[in-house]
């Protein structure tokens, strides 16, 4: 997929800043990245609404538990009106003591940001939807495969 949002860069550095709170084990970088009343849908389903909510929630799972990284590759970023944007990216994640993603947590996240001014974009909701498949097993691979080149030393 291609992008067509005027503010490509903003959008992916923002989703990279959620991805890089995530990995560092750190609800309050995580936090920071939403808006004030941003929601985020975990991969289990559990929804925290607010920056607040999220920030308390993954200081919880992080300190109670060694959690998964995720690697991830943007599908595409547009506009869905003035200010608000969509961007879709499939992530995989490496468990604890791994070097490699493991296939059947593979996700979807799904990213409305939102445009507080001057440019400063905050994410909305982000979705983590599971990446199984099913019926198309061979585009699982296909993914697989791709994340693991991201992980390949360059």
């Amino acid at each position: 997929m291609t992008s067509a949002h005027p503010h490509d860069a903003q959008l992916r550095s923002l989703y990279a800043a959620y991805l890089d709170g995530w990995n560092r084990r750190s609800g309050a970088a995580v936090a920071a990245c939403f808006a004030d009343d941003g929601d985020i849908v975990g991969y289990d389903g559990t929804h925290h609404h607010g920056r607040l909510s999220i920030a308390a929630h993954l200081r919880q799972v992080f300190g109670s538990h060694q959690t998964a990284s995720y690697v991830a590759v943007v599908r595409s970023v547009r506009a869905v009106a003035d200010g608000v944007a969509l961007l879709i990216a499939h992530a995989g994640m490496i468990p604890p003591g791994a070097s490699d993603v493991e296939p059947r947590f593979h996700t979807v996240h799904t990213m409305v940001a939102v445009d507080e001014g001057a440019g400063r974009w905050r994410i909305q909701l982000l979705q983590a939807t599971p990446a199984a498949w099913h019926q198309h097993p061979e585009a699982l691979d296909v993914l697989t495969e791709e994340l693991r080149a991201l992980l390949a030393p360059q």
